[in-house]
Order: C-alpha cells, then sequence, then structure tokens
C-alpha cells in the first residue's frame, strides 16, 4: 500500500497566534494565583533533583520558543511595541480618550465621540441585531446608548449617550487622501483596548458589493478594530475602519470608509 504524504500543518495567522499566546498568558496567570492559594507543602526534595528539573524545563521552554520563532515571523507582535511608544506622544493620548468600546453583550468593537454630547459614531457591523448597547470611554466609564441612525450601505451607525462634557474627535470636510499620506488608527483590536497604531494610505479600491470605493491602507488591522477612526497628521478623522483584504500587490491591508460618505448623509 502507498503511504499518503503527509500534509504540513497549516501555519497559524498573525490573529490567531497572539490570541494563542493571550490564551496561555491567562492560563499561566491562573496557575500562579491557584498556586498561591494552595497550602504550602514541605520541600522535601533534594536541591540536585529540583535543579535537574529546572534544566529539563527551560529546555522545553527554550526549543518551543525557538520552533515557533522559526515557524513565524509574529509581525502581530509588532503593533503593541508601536501602541506604547505612540501611546507615549500627547496628541495620541488626547486623541485615545475620545475612541470607545462599543459592547452589545456577544462582541466588542470600536467607536469614537464626535461631539461633547455623546454622538459617536461606529460601524453597522458592530451594532447589528444587538439587544443591548454600552459604550466604555477610557476616562469616564460605561454609559448605555441608543442607535441613532444606521447606514448598512456604507457600513456605518451613529450612536448616542447620555453625557456632557465628553471628549470627542473632529471630522475632516473633504480630505485629499493621498497615497503614502501618513495616518494613525486606534481601537480595540483582540483582547486588547485603546491599541494605538500608524499606517499609510494606499488607494481606493471598488468592492463588489459596494457602490462606493474604500480607501486601502498599509496598517496593522485586526479583529475588534472595527469602527477605529482614521486619523490624520492634523489630528482629524478622515476614516472609519471596516475590514481587511488581502490583495496581490500589497498582500493583507486594513479598509476604511472615507469619512466624506457619513459627511453626505
Amino acid at each position: 500500500m502507498d503511504k499518503q504524504p503527509v500534509q504540513p500543518p497549516e501555519p497559524l495567522t498573525e490573529e490567531e497566534f497572539l490570541e494563542l499566546v493571550l490564551a496561555e498568558k491567562e492560563k499561566a496567570l491562573a496557575e500562579e494565583r491557584e498556586r498561591r492559594l494552595q497550602p504550602q507543602q514541605p520541600k522535601r526534595q533534594r536541591k540536585s533533583i529540583r535543579f535537574i528539573v529546572w534544566i529539563i524545563a527551560f529546555a522545553l521552554i527554550f526549543n518551543t520558543f525557538a520552533l515557533l520563532l522559526n515557524m513565524y515571523s509574529i509581525p502581530a507582535i509588532e503593533f503593541l511595541k508601536v501602541s506604547a511608544k505612540l501611546s507615549g506622544e500627547p496628541h495620541i493620548q488626547q486623541y485615545k480618550k475620545a475612541v470607545v468600546e462599543v459592547s452589545t453583550g456577544d462582541s466588542k468593537g470600536t467607536g469614537f465621540a464626535i461631539s461633547e454630547d455623546g454622538y459617536i459614531l461606529t460601524n453597522d457591523h458592530v451594532i447589528e441585531d444587538a439587544l443591548q448597547l454600552t459604550v466604555v470611554f477610557p476616562d469616564d466609564g460605561l454609559y448605555e446608548a441608543e442607535v441613532v441612525a444606521s447606514y448598512p450601505e456604507i457600513d456605518t451607525a451613529l450612536i448616542k449617550v447620555d453625557g456632557e462634557d465628553l471628549p470627542y474627535l473632529d471630522l475632516a470636510t473633504s480630505p485629499a487622501y493621498e497615497p503614502e499620506e501618513a495616518i494613525y488608527f486606534i481601537g480595540n483590536p483582540l483582547s486588547f483596548t485603546g491599541i494605538a497604531n500608524k499606517g499609510t494610505l494606499l488607494e481606493f479600491v471598488q468592492l463588489e458589493d459596494w457602490t462606493q470605493p474604500v480607501m486601502m491602507m498599509q496598517a496593522p488591522v485586526y479583529k475588534g478594530n472595527s469602527g477605529s477612526p482614521v486619523i490624520n497628521e492634523q489630528g482629524l478623522v478622515i476614516g472609519i475602519v471596516f475590514a481587511t483584504m488581502d490583495t496581490d500587490d500589497y498582500g493583507k491591508v486594513g479598509l476604511f470608509v472615507p469619512i466624506d460618505y457619513f459627511n453626505e448623509k
């Protein structure tokens, strides 16, 4: 009988790998908490035995990470380093105050305030079919929200919380969308909140199920970034992140709805 060739395992995506790292981190923390709660047992092991055990454990950990580093370039981890650096800049700190976590109970996404009295922009698919809608501001706490308007044709929704003197972002009026233009975006990707990152504009692309073209950007966009504001160097919002796409020319890119489409509503 001919042996069937063994297929190599499918490589993890960046999102899957980062979620795996986060899950293992949470598992390790839970085990450490449980260990601390357990009564201490008398130490009867000889030092030599403990030393051998530690050597074996270290070797296993080293081999595991060496294998992972050989299998993956781990570009997903880089966005955390960039965010930490950007978050130290005063203007990014100010932008982050207006970026909120939008939760429906079953899922979460991102939104951002556009007025001091609580009007917030997000994606339509973030709040679609939500029975309960809450919003969390980084410095101003938790609010219940309601949907004011929904524009599924541009995957945009306007929601409202009952607040005043809230931090907000200004919307650009007829931005130019120049190729290679530097931008920032802030959101709640994966298991994180308030992650700031940067990228560059590419070009418009026409999607099959859209009547208007959307903008591509070279940037590390992940699940949970839906509804993130795209901010230009003047501090104005020029778009709303809603998806990613694999392309032949640029690889994986982020997609955002130009803010002009909302301004025209």
